[in-house]
């Protein structure tokens, strides 16, 4: 006969593998909901990536989140004016190029695009193509005038006849760095 002031006996666990699952579990949904959202999100065209901007260094090159660690990135078929040029210091339209990036950057969700070469250039940069919600960055830096077309390197040419296109316009246009004479050379800027 039972004692009325007898707890009823809870089920014992089977052992430590229960309780090790349970806990593997938890860990698991907790993982799936802390890395849900901007990290995963969807990238706005097929073979771009969602990236994390972490700091803009000019107009043609910056720092982000790739793969879980922070590289520096240099803009593909680009080249804007030097903030600290070795022989001529600050080019014109340098801090210009700089500041429309960053605006740029900063304005939307950052991604990146590899072409079907080099990934990484002789300085361990990536080289790649970079957009704001889906748009060129490096186009409508060449839009405005103040990035030239430049360091052109088959196989990676995938987007050069839209960026000449837009270059052309600028120079018809003679805006930003098109609007200083002879500034614009094929090495580069010359003062």
């Amino acid at each position: 006969m039972k004692n009325k002031n007898e707890r009823p006996k809870m089920p014992k666990w089977k052992g430590k593998s229960s309780i090790t699952t349970i806990i593997g579990v938890i860990v698991i949904a907790l993982f799936m909901y802390f890395t849900s959202g901007e990290d995963l999100e969807e990238a706005s065209a097929p073979g771009h990536i969602p990236v994390e901007l972490v700091k803009t260094i000019d107009g043609d090159t910056i720092r982000i989140m790739y793969e879980g660690k922070e590289r520096k990135l240099r803009y593909l078929l680009t080249d804007t004016p030097e903030l600290n040029h070795k022989q001529q210091g600050r080019q014109p339209f340098a801090e210009e190029a700089t500041k429309r990036n960053d605006e740029l950057l900063k304005s939307g969700n950052v991604e990146i695009e590899f072409d079907i070469g080099e990934r990484e250039d002789k300085y361990g940069r990536l080289l790649a193509y970079v957009y704001v919600d889906g748009e060129s960055v490096q186009q409508q830096l060449i839009e405005e005038g103040l990035a030239r077309v430049a360091y052109i390197y088959p196989p990676n040419t995938k987007h050069l006849d839209p960026f000449k296109a837009a270059e052309g316009k600028a120079q018809q246009a003679a805006i930003g760095i098109w609007s200083i004479e002879d500034y614009v050379t094929n090495r580069g800027f010359s003062n």
